[in-house]
């Protein structure tokens, strides 16, 4: 039996479109969150200087599983989102920011740039950073991963800023 172009072409398409859907129904997402301080102190203006951020402990495992599939099933995995909000002091907004980079490590893999905004012009108390396309498997299986945020800063800060970094990673796994 002959199968025409178009028959071809249709088939295909039909593939494409149900590994398409299959990849959708595996597809999940886990959520971190940390809090991080900016010292009024150590704010040099128009300077990149590091902020500490403590370690955060993944829950990953638990979201796997809770989706039906392990870390040794997982396919891929990307920065979905990453949100800046100013928890103290109340009322301060992110104009006296003129860059963020967030970087992520584990202490099995390197440091790579998770997200950044540069120029950042913002009378808001909350911003979303630009997440990189890098593929971060094997930071999300790890039971922790570090991040090393490095901002520059257009004021001199008076008091302390306390942020919260919200991350959601998307991520694509074969089920169980």
């Amino acid at each position: 039996m002959k199968i025409s172009k178009y028959g071809v072409f249709v088939l295909a398409l039909l593939v494409l479109v149900s590994c398409k859907k299959v990849d959708e129904l595996l597809t999940f997402y886990v959520s971190d969150s940390s809090e991080m301080v900016i010292e009024s102190t150590i704010s040099p203006i128009e300077l990149p200087f590091n902020i500490p951020t403590p370690d955060i402990t993944t829950n990953s495992e638990e979201e796997f599983s809770n989706n039906n599939t392990n870390s040794g099933l997982v396919k891929d995995v990307y920065l979905s989102s990453l949100n800046l909000n100013i928890k103290s002091p109340q009322g301060t907004t992110f104009s006296f920011l003129k860059s963020i980079k967030i970087y992520i490590r584990t202490d099995d893999s390197n440091e790579i740039l998770l997200a950044s905004k540069e120029n950042i012009v913002s009378t808001a108390s909350s911003i979303d950073l630009i997440p990189t396309q890098s593929k971060l498997d094997v930071y999300v299986k790890a039971p922790n991963y570090k991040l090393r945020t490095e901002i520059t800063t257009r004021e001199i800060l008076t008091q302390d800023v306390t942020l919260e970094c919200n991350i959601r990673f998307k991520v694509t796994a074969d089920p169980l």
